[in-house]
């Protein structure tokens, strides 16, 4: 493994992110969820990857080791509203390949995207975990995001 660069996602990159895309809807909510179609990435995944790399409002990183994507991260900011007077920078999809994991990439990418979000004046950052994937919320709370609310789901 060479020097892992973090940096905003380019059209090149877009393959790779698909394909980080792809492996963590294979191991979160492909496990976790069942009501997350699996077929999302491959059918929807390529125009959505465009898309937020377009959206002024989306934030597309990806953690390279040369030309080959290892890892991603997507989020975006929300406005403030009068329901939640305060702009809101969500961070959504972090997935790092399981080779790279242990390299500190994830926490960069998390770095990252907290950066990006105080340029962009976001009072609050966001996070939302599969409330069984412990690994994660272990990760986020040590990224000092702390539980603020919960949902809970059953069949009707």
């Amino acid at each position: 493994m060479g020097i892992v660069e973090i940096r905003t996602a380019t059209e090149q990159d877009e393959p790779g992110v698909l394909a980080a895309l792809t492996g963590l809807f294979a191991e979160d909510p492909g496990t976790r969820d069942p009501t997350i179609s699996q077929d999302w990435p491959r059918v929807q995944g390529p125009s959505a990857v465009a898309a937020w790399r377009a959206d002024g409002s989306r934030l597309v990183l990806a953690a390279a080791d040369g030309d080959t994507v290892v890892g991603m991260l997507t989020g975006y900011l929300t406005e403030p509203s009068d329901y939640r007077p305060v702009r809101v920078a969500v961070l959504h999809s972090p997935y790092v390949q399981p080779g790279h994991r242990d390299a500190r990439i994830g926490t960069r990418l998390v770095a990252a995207f907290r950066s990006l979000a105080r340029e962009r004046e976001a009072d609050r950052m966001s996070v939302t975990a599969h409330a069984a994937n412990t690994d994660a919320i272990r990760f986020y709370q040590r990224h000092g995001f702390a539980p603020r609310e919960l949902e809970l789901d059953r069949r009707s």
